[in-house]
């Protein structure tokens, strides 16, 4: 038998100085935990949910949710059992991503205004204009500098999809001030 596959306490590892290396060596143990608070959370507004005016049949509204909910516990069991025995997440080796140049702030503050924006303008401005600006400050913040183009293409985009869900499919978008215009 060969003694190198007997695992040995690391002495880097023991002792309270250590636990903080343990817990970067398992660090999946967070997604893990993540993973399992979202199940409880759907189990348990999936169980708490009233269903008796609204079941038509054999599976009713709480059906979906608990399998979803279920299948998060379970996965975040599964994960935490391939972690604690030694499992590690592959590091990410895009083909066109350097992993070692640091993260481009400037365009994730650019995309989180875009949003913001988008939440904060939706119920005053309307759908077709708040998510015309989300569409464009999007663009702008990857990159793209056409103004002419971009804002008109944001715009299309917006009224087309605000027509589409609140005309053609029937799930009512605020419109704004343009409620009688389109």
């Amino acid at each position: 038998m060969n003694n190198s596959t007997v695992d040995t306490p690391d002495p880097a590892v023991a002792g309270p100085a250590g636990a903080g290396r343990w817990w970067r060596t398992r660090s999946e143990l967070g997604v893990c935990l993540l993973l399992l608070a979202l199940g409880v959370l759907v189990l348990t507004d999936a169980l708490s949910m009233p269903v008796d005016f609204t079941q038509r049949g054999p599976i009713g509204p709480k059906a979906v949710p608990v399998l979803v909910g279920t299948a998060l516990v379970v996965v975040a069991a599964l994960l935490a059992r391939d972690v604690l025995r030694g499992g590690r997440g592959e590091a990410e080796g895009g083909e066109d991503v350097d992993l070692d140049t640091p993260a481009d702030w400037r365009t994730v503050l650019l995309l989180s205004g875009a949003f913001l924006a988008n939440a904060a303008l939706i119920d005053t401005a309307g759908f077709p204009v708040s998510s015309a600006v989300l569409f464009w400050g999007a663009s702008y913040a990857l990159g793209s500098r056409n103004l002419v183009r971009d804002p008109l293409i944001a715009a299309t985009v917006s009224v087309v999809t605000w027509i589409v869900f609140d005309e053609l499919l029937g799930v009512p978008l605020p419109g704004g001030p343009l409620m009688g215009v389109l």
